[in-house]
């Protein structure tokens, strides 16, 4: 382990001054590090528990889903070369119309009450559920903290917003997390969430849209608030207006917006202006944000390391969080 650690370009509490973007995009381009090397901790990819405690979101059919049951399917789950990440296989499930969440709690003497909601990425269409789901759950306990793995559901039918299932269920798994943080040691002031690319769109709305639910509620759990206590977007997508440089009409950002880590690669296929138009604004709304873009690295990389920098991320990643007191023992 390297004893000096040299971060990538990144923007660390609240951005001061009002660069505009184009001077932060120059800065990017002529961002030069080396990283920290990846701890064994962070390569783990097995859950503390072995069976996670599996709930479904919804007492019967979700909003505007007619059909409910368990008929996802394990799709492309093979071996090829070209569908490997960092060696290993990844599991894509598709046709989730149950949607749940699977809570991995770490060891009791780790556990600091921290809960982050993990919300992994397909495009919509499928979820990439251990490499951007499981493994992230499992990097969490290393760290004390409960890892809540969410099965929304995928594919979409709203072809105008795409989201709006995702984010029904990520509002839903927000409150339900809250309504069992007595149950299961948790504390509901410290209580997060994780996403990458269609999952970093659905993290970044839940957060983003506070309380404002996207359903109508349907029992006393859509009393507890749906908002995030702290925010980690990998490689976002679906933030900004097709590519263009401004977010997406339907995307306000408040001063009530919690904090977010951002981690982008300046090459990868979905534009990295997701993340920094996104971060951009949170400045403007005064909100502390911390940005991490890298000059390659490309898409789909999870948390598996690899010889790409960009890997490296989940070190920084665990800073943050300390920075904010989310990896602390609880006061007695």
């Amino acid at each position: 382990m390297l004893s000096k650690r040299l971060t990538p370009f990144c923007i660390r509490r609240s951005w001061n001054g009002s660069q505009p973007l184009c001077m932060l995009l120059a800065c990017l381009i002529l961002a030069v590090w080396v990283p920290s090397l990846a701890t064994a901790d962070e390569a783990s990819v097995v859950p503390d528990a072995a069976e996670p405690i599996v709930m479904d979101l919804w007492p019967a059919e979700p909003p505007g889903w007619p059909e409910r049951g368990s008929t996802e399917t394990e799709i492309d789950r093979t071996e090829s070369d070209d569908k490997l990440i960092a060696g290993r296989r990844v599991i894509r499930l598709g046709n989730v119309t149950r949607p749940q969440i699977a809570v991995y709690r770490p060891a009791a003497e780790r556990a600091n009450g921290t809960a982050v909601v993990i919300c992994p990425g397909g495009g919509h269409h499928i979820l990439a559920y251990d490499l951007e789901g499981t493994e992230i759950a499992a990097w969490l306990n290393q760290h004390g903290v409960t890892g809540i793995v969410l099965k929304y559901r995928v594919p979409f039918r709203d072809k105008e917003r795409r989201w709006i299932a995702a984010v029904q269920d990520a509002q839903r798994a927000m409150s339900l997390v809250r309504a069992n943080a007595d149950q299961w040691q948790l504390s509901p002031d410290r209580i997060g969430m994780i996403g990458f690319s269609a999952g970093g769109e659905t993290a970044a709305l839940t957060s983003l849209f506070l309380d404002d639910r996207q359903y109508e509620s349907v029992d006393e759990i859509d009393s507890q608030p749906s908002r995030s206590n702290f925010t980690m977007l990998v490689y976002p997508g679906g933030l900004t207006d097709g590519g263009q440089p401004k977010l997406r009409d339907h995307i306000q950002v408040a001063a009530e917006a919690p904090p977010m880590f951002f981690v982008h690669a300046f090459d990868d296929r979905v534009s990295v202006l997701n993340s920094l138009i996104l971060a951009s604004e949170l400045k403007q709304a005064g909100v502390p944000a911390e940005l991490h873009v890298y000059p390659d690295g490309g898409h789909g990389y999870g948390m598996r390391p690899t010889d790409q920098r960009i890997t490296r991320w989940p070190e920084q990643a665990t800073g943050w969080l300390k920075t904010l007191g989310m990896l602390d023992q609880p006061k007695k």
